[in-house]
């Protein structure tokens, strides 16, 4: 394991970033406010790390999960051999919340402190392959323009059960679903020639639709999570994160009620899933039985599906992990009868 001599927090903005490198919490070497988020800025930073001595295999760059605004910052540091850790904003806030204070030099530091605190938990951030980020973008595109679809056609509904008609209000309305409708098309054929470019995506993409409920989206989301199936493919994690496991809530005599999911995380995932256990509970036949069989013990609708969810989550990554397809009506055979035959 490499050692871990600096420590440098980030607090980034879109226009700004301020940085404070320390060895310890009462050792800051250095400091540095307002500097540009740009490359030229980046080239600033790096200079003082060098001018400092500051060797980057012995260096953590520690930032916010803030999205778009620390891209270009990442990839550059990346590509200078430094390592980097993007921290979850809420467990900073909660680790480092003991003063009232706040501006950007406190905050960077706050973040330095963090990594140097919570050095045992680093979780290194590894630029995503090019296909994989394409992939990612294409999927929250088509996400966004399909609400943008939905609205377009509640809104044309309710402009046709008006008493007095607007023709152009509903021209309007008609053409940009149509528009929209071919652009979600586009999108979708566009993901899966991406997807096909890589044999190894196209291998566990097909393996992952196998699975009954399954789809391109639902499969292609699961690829950009898991970084193309080669990190956390357990269907556990996974569910935890997508908010569909259930927790239990027992303490003592008092508090005693049934397990619920949280139903936080990326909504995108939950709502896929959610589709396939519609599709499955309609169209496939075993799990059309283990949806009725349920629903007569006395089971809320929503519980069922949630565990058939649940169900189609595991089967993908079971076979993603074996690298074995689907197979329907597949019966186990039990260990002890064999050694009887």
């Amino acid at each position: 394991m490499q050692r871990t001599n600096y420590f440098i927090g980030i607090d980034v903005s879109a226009d700004t970033f301020s940085a404070s490198t320390i060895s310890n919490p009462e050792n800051v070497i250095f400091f540095q406010d307002d500097v540009s988020n740009t490359y030229d800025g980046f080239e600033q930073l790096n200079q003082q790390i060098i001018q400092h001595k500051i060797p980057a295999k012995e260096t953590i760059i520690c930032l916010e999960a803030t999205g778009v605004y620390a891209e270009k910052l990442c990839y550059y540091f990346a590509s200078k051999s430094y390592r980097l850790w993007l921290a979850a904003p809420h467990k900073v806030n909660h680790a480092t919340k003991d003063s009232p204070r706040k501006n950007d030099h406190l905050d960077a530091q706050r973040i330095a402190e963090y990594a140097y605190r919570y050095i045992d938990k680093l979780n290194l951030w590894q630029p995503r392959a090019e296909i994989l980020e394409q992939i990612k973008v294409l999927l929250s595109t088509r996400e966004h323009i399909s609400e943008q679809l939905i609205g377009n056609q509640n809104a044309l509904k309710a402009l046709s059960r008006k008493y007095y008609q607007t023709p152009l209000a509903n021209k309007v309305y008609q053409e940009t679903i149509t528009k929209i409708k071919e652009h979600i098309k586009e999108i979708d054929k566009e993901i899966k020639s991406l997807i096909d470019k890589d044999n190894s995506f196209h291998q566990y993409v097909n393996l992952a639709k196998s699975v009954p409920g399954v789809g391109l989206l639902l499969a292609a989301n699961l690829l950009v999570l898991t970084n193309g199936f080669t990190e956390n493919v357990n269907y556990k994690k996974i569910a935890s994160y997508a908010g569909i496991c259930p927790y239990e809530q027992k303490s003592g005599s008092s508090l005693n009620k049934k397990p619920r999911s949280r139903r936080c995380g990326p909504h995108k995932l939950r709502k896929l899933l959610y589709l396939a256990s519609l599709s499955v509970r309609t169209h496939n036949l075993a799990f059309k039985k283990y949806f009725l069989r349920r629903v007569q013990e006395g089971k809320p609708n929503r519980l069922i599906l949630n565990n058939i969810a649940n169900k189609i989550l595991k089967l993908a990554c079971a076979v993603i992990n074996s690298k074995i397809s689907f197979i329907n009506n597949y019966q186990s055979v039990n260990p002890m009868f064999l050694k009887t035959a």
